[in-house]
């Protein structure tokens, strides 16, 4: 027996052992409202969808082509739309997640209005998103069952056994719209006491992987741009090791903790770590660090020096204050952070790189493998990559590296629209097409996503909109470019009030005051012109 017929009996039986006085009170009507409201709290989120990511984890080990995707989403709406297109174009939700974007709730969702990706908005506004897109993503539920228990209820009224039949499994078979979130704690946005309790209100909302960086708290900048600090390894690791306990302290027991490295673009140090012995994690971090031997003569007043080996080494300080790391080290740093944050605690990877490259991408997680062999990858698909030159170059070196004849490109204008019908550029479009794909396959990429994809939607459909509609196109900018296709492309918002919950609403007033009720849906109700 289903869930749905359970609900049913047990709200029968104890309707019958209140009497009288709960006449009014229609089982189904409450199995209904039971199956619209599954997951109470944000922890049963948590916890349901933390177990979906360790079972896809163990899924991608045994067999690499089942990755998992995400796109980044700034709004509940934006969230619970995706899902509502994922389960009408591809029927499942399964190994599709959303990803929350520090950038946008930065750029979009502070109270001080834009700002830079630069941990200055408010921590609760994390908590925040995460608990709206939850919240949107129910409704979404509460809604598709509701189109069902209506249907259930025609067939039921048609006498249509088959239908009714057919109605009923689709209920007791229901995939739910929540799916596991992948949420950006930034660089924990302070101490690790900071991160603990932003962890813990993020996880009470709901999330059940949460992914940190590298980088200084109070110094910390886009992946995507200059001017990135990293901190030592057990700074970092305090960190890792404050979203885990929060993770246990709420019963999240398989929490998943991303551990991402910025060192690939981060070229400079706020602290020398400490070493206790050679060889240590510290010293090994200190190593990176560009030095000029010096005798104790030349030491100058506030000089910092280090003893190695029994020789002073001053690190290169800057007028901030800051420290350099030698050129070059970059991705070996990466290697040792990767390594080192799987030894303690965390359960992905993330490493932001300058360019979506397999290879490059490839040639560190082998290095990382060759240590913790079962390493895996969350990699940012970023719109910070101008996607188009940067695969139409790689192909554009390769058939130099073939001997193929490329005279007829210029390797510095590639994106230039005069190529998009060449070989060059069909073969950079398939290489873009199937790059999760490759770099699942032979990099160890795990969870592909996009961190502003709707943030760029946002922005192109409404250019789109504004640049006919304040011109000669009036109403038929919105009408062709916007109506017309949500109808014929079966968006669900056409029927923007039946997905807001006025038909949800209707069916509860039933509920509540039966034939009584006053309800919107009726004839006069505009949403009728919408088939």
């Amino acid at each position: 027996m289903s869930a749905y017929q359970n609900d049913i009996k047990a709200i029968a039986a104890l309707k019958e052992a209140n009497g009288n006085s709960w006449s009014a009170i229609n089982p189904e009507s409450v199995a209904r409202m039971r199956a619209q409201n599954r997951f109470k709290t944000g922890l049963d989120i948590a916890k349901y969808t933390a177990a979906i990511m360790r079972k896809d984890m163990a899924e991608y080990d045994a067999d690499s082509s089942v990755y998992t995707q995400s796109l980044g989403c700034w709004h509940g709406f934006i969230g619970q739309q995706k899902l509502i297109s994922i389960k009408k174009h591809l029927k499942t939700t399964n190994k599709r997640y959303l990803y929350l974007s520090g950038w946008m709730v930065a750029a979009l969702r502070s109270d001080f209005g834009p700002l830079p990706d630069q941990s200055m908005h408010e921590k609760t506004a994390v908590s925040g998103l995460i608990e709206e897109l939850y919240t949107f993503l129910r409704q979404a539920d509460a809604r598709e069952l509701d189109l069902l228990f209506t249907a259930l209820d025609a067939a039921r009224a048609a006498g249509d056994k088959a239908k009714q039949d057919e109605i009923q499994a689709q209920i007791d078979g229901y995939e739910t719209h929540v799916v596991p979130i992948i949420a950006d704690i930034d660089a924990g946005f302070g101490n690790a006491e900071a991160t603990y309790l932003l962890a813990k209100k993020m996880i009470e909302a709901g999330a059940c992987c949460i992914q940190i960086e590298n980088q200084v708290s109070d110094e910390k900048q886009c992946g995507h741009q200059d001017g990135k600090v990293t901190v030592p390894h057990e700074d970092f690791l305090a960190k890792i090791n404050a979203v885990r306990y929060a993770f246990l302290e709420l019963g999240v027991d398989d929490g998943v903790i991303v551990a991402r490295t910025d060192s690939l673009g981060a070229g400079l140090t706020k602290q020398i770590a400490v070493t206790r012995q050679p060889g240590d994690l510290g010293d090994q971090y200190n190593s990176f660090l560009d030095c000029e031997e010096i005798s104790a003569a030349e030491l100058q007043n506030g000089d910092v020096v280090i003893n190695r080996g029994g020789k002073l080494l001053r690190p290169k300080r800057l007028a901030s204050n800051l420290f350099q790391f030698r050129k070059g080290t970059g991705e070996d740093r990466c290697v040792l952070d990767c390594i080192t944050s799987l030894q303690n605690g965390a359960d992905l990877l993330w490493i932001e790189t300058e360019k979506p490259h397999v290879g490059q991408i490839k040639g560190m997680v082998d290095r990382i493998r060759q240590v913790i062999p079962n390493a895996k990858l969350v990699y940012n698909n970023s719109p910070s990559f101008n996607w188009t030159l940067n695969f139409r170059q790689q192909v554009f070196d390769a058939f130099v590296a073939e001997g193929k004849d490329v005279s007829a490109y210029d390797r510095a204008k590639l994106m230039s629209v005069e190529y998009d019908d060449t070989e060059l550029a069909q073969v950079a479009d398939e290489k873009i097409r199937t790059f999760q794909r490759d770099g699942s396959a032979h990099a160890g990429i795990f969870h592909h996503l996009i961190t502003l994809p709707t943030y760029h939607t946002a922005a192109l459909s409404t250019d789109n909109l504004a640049k006919g509609y304040f011109a000669d196109q009036g109403m038929l900018a919105y009408v062709k470019g916007v109506q017309r296709q949500e109808l014929r492309q079966g968006i669900a918002c056409v029927k923007h009030q039946n997905m807001a919950g006025s038909d949800i609403g209707d069916n509860h007033k039933e509920y509540f005051a039966g034939e009584a009720a006053l309800k919107a849906s009726g004839k006069d109700n505009t949403m009728n012109q919408f088939h």
